[in-house]
């Protein structure tokens, strides 16, 4: 799920969730997300016969975009932004070496890809974008995906230390309750700390050139009405890129 907060917003093409006071009185709320996002990285370990946390050992020594793949997160359709239901998983660039620990580390750049997407599609809109807070579970777990999230939207990724779920609704009812007269002393009594990701220089000017042909594969194949466009070069570019990020490491 991502949320967004905007003094002022106009519907956003293809994100479902635009409701003033939503999230907090003052501001409009904007609510987009991508579908199974978990799920997906479980359904890679599980066709390994394994699990996602040993699968994730020695991810970190992996470089963007080294494994050559490119992954869409369609694994079960598309919420944001061509909210889609009949769209499948899509990747690009195997080969006969390739392992489901490459797979794994694909998915979570495809889901930092397909994010970015969404995020370009709110800013188009009025909705501008400084900083993400990787809420949840997983960044909690996934040092690797919260700077692949950082470098791929090349923004500050800043992550709670421990897990946020249900304090807003806590806040709320504080405020209620009578507790704090304001949201934003509530806040600082109750929000857990957070600590900054920032993005890596060399792997977010990897993750542009990458970006440019998930955007064009995202559109092309995810509808039916997309106008034609010339794909030929996103494999050898792959290729490329992937030989470039190995040499480097």
């Amino acid at each position: 799920c991502i949320i967004a907060m905007a003094r002022e917003a106009q519907l956003v093409p293809g994100v479902c969730g635009v409701v003033p006071g939503s999230v907090h009185p003052a501001y409009t709320g904007i609510e987009a997300g991508l579908s199974a996002t978990g799920d997906i990285f479980d359904a890679v370990a599980r066709r390994a016969q394994t699990t996602v946390a040993v699968l994730s050992e020695g991810l970190d020594a992996y470089k963007a975009g080294q494994t050559g793949l490119l992954r869409l997160s369609w694994d079960n359709g598309d919420r944001t932004v061509l909210v889609n239901p009949e769209l499948g998983g899509v990747t690009l660039g195997w080969n006969l070496v390739h392992t489901a620990q490459d797979e794994l580390f694909a998915a979570i750049e495809g889901t930092a890809f397909h994010t970015r997407i969404i995020l370009e599609r709110m800013a188009e809109y009025g909705v501008c974008v400084d900083r993400v807070i990787n809420a949840g579970g997983i960044p909690q777990k996934s040092e690797v995906l919260n700077q692949i999230y950082a470098n791929v939207l090349n923004k500050p990724v800043l992550v709670p230390a421990g897990i946020p779920t249900s304090l807003g609704s806590g806040i709320f009812a504080l405020l209620a309750a009578g507790a704090y007269k304001t949201i934003e002393e509530a806040q600082a009594a109750v929000c857990l700390p957070l600590r900054t990701v920032e993005p890596d220089p060399k792997s977010a000017a990897v993750y542009e050139q990458l970006y440019r042909h998930y955007r064009d594969v995202y559109f092309a194949l995810g509808s039916r009405n997309a106008e034609p466009l010339t794909l030929g070069r996103v494999l050898p570019e792959l290729r490329k890129i992937a030989a470039q990020a190995r040499k480097a490491g």
